[in-house]
């Protein structure tokens, strides 16, 4: 079966998972029947690896890759179709970078997430970020999820953890 007709198949059933076509073929006709077919993308060998990693990180940034669902942690509700985030029924106002570093947290749940990580996520071309926005946005963060199932450990040295607890009036543990 040629990567053509895998393609095909895929997008037939609705999966929405980006593909990039990295093959040798360099014609034209190949690169428009990938991209026609389905492809997100298309990368041609021979290939710089630095260029692969930015095409695959450009590909996952797209809406259409993040989860379109509600999740729910107790009474704190967040609808990543909608980017809102609610707690007991009020809405929490996160500005755009909140959100998104809402996202990054949760989607390394339970595992440390690097400042190198969420930097390179959170501000991607931003050379102007501050050297402590990491940190604001983490304290505002931390701010408005309070009282909700929801918790950002520091990690020291190694960066943050977002982490539900059972119990959120319960767990008094430091953040900080």
């Amino acid at each position: 079966m040629s990567g053509f007709e895998i393609l095909h198949r895929l997008r037939d059933r609705g999966s929405k998972t980006p593909v990039l076509a990295l093959t040798a073929r360099i014609d034209i006709e190949d690169r428009v029947h990938a991209l026609d077919t389905g492809a997100d993308d298309y990368l041609a060998k021979p290939f710089d690896f630095r260029e692969l990693e930015a095409r695959c990180r450009a590909l996952l940034r797209r809406p259409s890759v993040q989860a379109a669902g509600v999740l729910r942690f107790g009474d704190l509700v967040i609808d990543s179709a909608a980017r809102q985030v609610s707690l007991a029924g009020q809405r929490i106002d996160l500005p755009k970078r909140e959100y998104s570093l809402l996202e990054i947290l949760l989607a390394g749940m339970n595992r440390a997430v690097s400042k190198a990580e969420i930097a390179n996520k959170l501000f991607a071309f931003d050379d102007d970020a501050a050297p402590n926005a990491i940190e604001v946005y983490i304290a505002r963060l931390r701010r408005k999820l309070e009282g909700s199932p929801l918790r950002i450990e520091t990690q020291r040295g190694t960066g943050y953890l977002l982490k539900a607890v059972e119990d959120a009036d319960a767990d008094a543990a430091p953040r900080d």
